[in-house]
């Protein structure tokens, strides 16, 4: 019975494997001249320790795996911590939403911000945004 059962395991994981679903994977797209951010960025929702930070740009480029990021603190000027969401690039989109989840913020304080994305190897995209603001509850 566990024969017929690692058999059948085996199987199943080599015809999964190779289906055409996991065949396809998705190729660089050729980079913009110049990812500009055209909405945003805005808190999308705050609570008292977390918020989370949404913006729209022209679709960056490059390769498909990408990380959105937010630099913040409680100085416009010292905007020392750094906050990142994975997302996985549409080449055959024009313009990308990035959200980012900030975590670990205290209640009741006003924090300043600056977005940007950036790939795999930490290459900023250049679609560094102002500093804007947002506080806690």
């Amino acid at each position: 019975m566990k024969k017929i059962l690692i058999v059948l395991i085996v199987a199943h994981t080599a015809c999964a494997f190779f289906s055409p679903v996991h065949a396809q994977l998705t190729p660089a797209a050729p980079k913009a001249a110049r990812v500009q951010i055209s909405e945003g960025p805005a808190v999308e929702l705050v609570r008292n320790n977390w918020a989370i930070i949404t913006w729209t740009s022209n679709n960056p480029g490059g390769s498909p795996e990408h990380f959105a990021v937010v630099r913040y603190g409680k100085s416009p000027t010292e905007l020392s911590q750094t906050a990142k969401s994975h997302i996985r690039l549409n080449p055959g989109h024009s313009h990308t939403v990035f959200r980012v989840r900030v975590t670990g913020l205290e209640p009741y304080t006003t924090y300043y911000y600056s977005v940007d994305s950036e790939e795999p190897n930490g290459t900023s995209n250049g679609v560094k945004s102002p500093v804007k603001t947002f506080s806690t509850q």
